[in-house]
């Protein structure tokens, strides 16, 4: 009877028999009594004599969610700010090294140039003298610490900063007048790239110049190749790196601020009545009594907050407490300690114009400060360099550059390199050199940018802060009138220098502002035209489903990439078409840019199935920000360890297809004929796509397809 009723129960279900289970009736809930409690779909544990215990349910694990958490979802985003990972004296170092080298070897030339070139306004008298250390002071107030260090650090874009940030989030929160802003935005990346070229320049060579003071018999013509060696050895060594020696950065920073601050206060101290040049009624006296020369000096008071927006364009690399506390700690006390030095001497000294930076120490110790100087101005260009790097691979994220071949030196962040940036800021950083020949000329064309960025950062700060923040226009309208007036003077001020070659970082801003807005452009008319092309995923999954002859259904995973699941991918299309084939395991993936630097591992993936029947296929976004690495391969590991993709999906064997676009150009509306042949041009020379996204060479097949533009 027993043996009748076993046979009965192990031909209807199949069970998993431990030691002693075999002692049990059965294991199917029908086979319960009806006294034992038991919760429907509760699963049961059987272990060694588990017969002699009770019924225990256990529960099912809880499923993770796939939604996207709040700081994707939520309009608050934009508050999240830096997450340190270090302490603030430990960032506050590092930032000495990045942040400040532009604007802390600025005392290397600013009073030279001031003094040498406007000497129909800058006397050495101490009118003069006062005058200008007052104006230099008072810049460095207001553009650096209050607009900068104090205002504007408080616009980021999930803790970054920078133009390209501004840009990012006044696109995200669609802010009234968005396209113009925008534009402004990218005419301010492009002057960006423009001060790019001009910076390694003025700082090398004005630091090799030193040497003309230092040892006398040197001959100047020597000056220019040795700066041009070191420059030229510089753009080189961009491929390694810098993740050797960037540890030095920060110590050799601090010790070039030290020197430069001890040097003027030197100075200071056998003259204290320098002090009395802090007075903004000695600046004021200075205006209006030299009036039309007085404001040509403004071209060179401004250089000495060259660099000021690197205070916010680095705001996501060390957080704005940080960067705050290194400049009043430590630079801002330095560097003005040094001008109210140079101001001093060239009141005891008449002839120190000559170079009064080099000349405020004592002989001994010029040429070790030529050395130190060098130093501090390799890292200054260095940090310009990584600064434009930075914003070519934002630019490629955000969609407003094609595809640029970046190269990861390191794994630190920020480490990348940009060849074709690379080599065109190094083209364009020797001409000028070889064209220009001191730092003295290099000066004439040195501030439009500079001063051309500091008003676009105000214009769309103030967009913000209306749109964004509802700050009433009593509270915004004495300051930004404030901004406005100090960076206007500063910018027409040096529009004069415009005949003299400050046309060039103009120039450069408006090509890349237009390569930009044509690429942004090209791709919008280039999407809806291959859209058309490659018709509904949905009804092409489904006319599989009814396809005769049957598809063939091939071993292996496909990966297919796409920028949504409304569209077929080209390759896929191509594939069902031509070879009437398809992968028994089939995953699209679409890149979501979100303009944030970085996405979360939380909020990194979406996942969901497509289609009916047998033609199911999975969909994955994955979802990064303008700082992440693009990385496919191991975004799609990194999707299956969190459970985003099946745990036993092959994808150290699956294969990657990918569309290769030939476009043809139309006579459609749209775009201007000229912006048509420009947009071809650079989609034909961006970076291959595999190697953009990291693909396997051997894994990989193009297909390709023409689309109209």
């Amino acid at each position: 009877m027993r043996a009748g009723r076993r046979a009965e129960m192990s031909s209807t279900r199949k069970r998993t028999l431990h030691e002693g289970a075999h002692k049990l009736d059965g294991d199917s809930d029908d086979d319960l009594p009806d006294e034992t409690p038991r919760r429907s779909g509760v699963r049961q544990n059987f272990n060694e004599a588990a017969h002699k215990l009770g019924y225990w349910p256990v529960a099912p694990a809880p499923r993770k969610t796939r939604e996207p958490s709040d700081v994707i979802k939520a309009a608050h985003d934009d508050d999240r700010d830096v997450v340190a990972h270090a302490s603030r004296l430990v960032l506050g170092l590092g930032a000495l090294g990045i942040v400040f080298g532009d604007i802390g070897t600025s005392p290397l030339y600013s009073m030279q140039v001031i003094f040498g070139q406007h000497k129909q306004a800058a006397h050495t008298t101490v009118g003069g003298v006062y005058g200008i250390v007052s104006l230099i002071f008072w810049a460095l107030v207001i553009v650096v610490s209050i607009k900068y260090a104090i205002v504007i650090m408080r616009a980021h874009n999930r803790g970054d900063g920078g133009i390209m940030a501004l840009t990012a989030l006044i696109s995200r929160k669609k802010v009234p007048r968005a396209a113009a802003l925008i534009t402004l935005g990218l005419l301010g990346a492009g002057l960006f790239f423009g001060d790019g070229m001009i910076t390694p320049a003025i700082s090398v060579t004005s630091a090799v110049e030193g040497l003309k003071v230092a040892t006398p018999g040197l001959s100047h013509s020597l000056i220019d190749p040795i700066a041009l060696v070191i420059l030229i050895a510089l753009f080189t060594a961009q491929r390694f790196g810098t993740a050797a020696v960037g540890w030095l950065f920060g110590p050799v920073m601090l010790l070039w601020f030290g020197t430069i601050g001890v040097l003027g206060a030197s100075h200071v101290v056998q003259h204290p009545a320098v002090l009395q040049a802090l007075s903004p009624t000695w600046g004021a006296r200075f205006m209006l009594d030299h009036g039309v020369a007085a404001w040509l000096a403004l071209g060179g008071v401004v250089l000495a907050v060259t660099g000021a927006e690197a205070l916010y364009a680095d705001r996501g690399h060390f957080g704005a407490t940080p960067i705050r506390m290194t400049w009043f700690a430590i630079v801002f006390p330095a560097v003005l300690l040094n001008y109210l030095g140079q101001g001093a001497l060239i009141l005891s000294d008449h002839k120190a114009i000559s170079n009064p930076f080099y000349l405020v120490a004592p002989g001994w110790g010029r040429l070790p400060l030529v050395f130190l100087a060098t130093a501090a101005t390799i890292i200054a260009s260095q940090a310009a360099l990584t600064g434009s790097f930075s914003v070519a691979k934002q630019a490629v994220q955000l969609g407003f550059m094609p595809r640029l071949r970046i190269v990861h030196t390191a794994e630190v962040e920020g480490q990348i390199y940009v060849p074709i940036i690379n080599w065109l800021l190094c083209a364009g950083v020797v001409a000028l050199v070889l064209v220009f020949r001191n730092s003295n000329k290099l000066s004439d064309i040195y501030g439009v940018a500079v001063t051309g960025t500091f008003i676009l950062d105000t214009t769309l700060f103030v967009a913000v802060a209306r749109s964004l923040w509802q700050t009433p226009k009593w509270r915004l309208f004495p300051m930004v009138v404030l901004f406005y007036v100090v960076e206007v003077s500063f910018f027409s001020a040096n529009v004069t220098k415009v005949a003299h070659g400050a046309w060039l970082p103009l120039l450069v801003g408006v090509i890349v502002a237009n390569v930009m807005l044509t690429w942004r452009k090209g791709r919008d008319v280039l999407t809806r035209n291959r859209t058309e092309e490659e018709g509904s995923l949905q009804a092409f999954l489904e006319g599989m489903c009814a396809a005769d002859p049957p598809i063939v259904r091939l071993p292996g995973t496909a990966i297919f990439l796409n920028p949504n699941k409304q569209t077929t991918p080209l390759a896929m299309r191509a594939q069902v078409e031509h070879l009437h084939a398809f992968q028994e395991t089939v995953v699209m993936v679409s890149l979501d840019p979100i303009p944030i630097p970085r996405v979360d591992k939380e909020d990194r993936f979406a996942a969901e199935r497509l289609g009916k029947g047998l033609f199911k296929i999975i969909y994955l976004t994955i979802r990064t920000g303008y700082r992440d690495r693009t990385d496919l391969p191991a975004a799609l590991a990194l999707a299956r360890k969190r459970g985003m993709l099946p745990r036993n999906l092959d994808l150290e064997h699956a294969s990657y297809f990918v569309s290769r676009m030939s476009i043809a150009q139309t006579d459609g509306h749209g775009m201007p004929p000229w912006r048509k042949r420009l947009f071809i041009a650079m989609a034909r020379n961006s970076s291959s796509p595999i190697e953009h996204f990291g693909l396997p060479w051997d894994r990989t097949v193009t297909s390709g397809s023409q689309v109209a533009l």
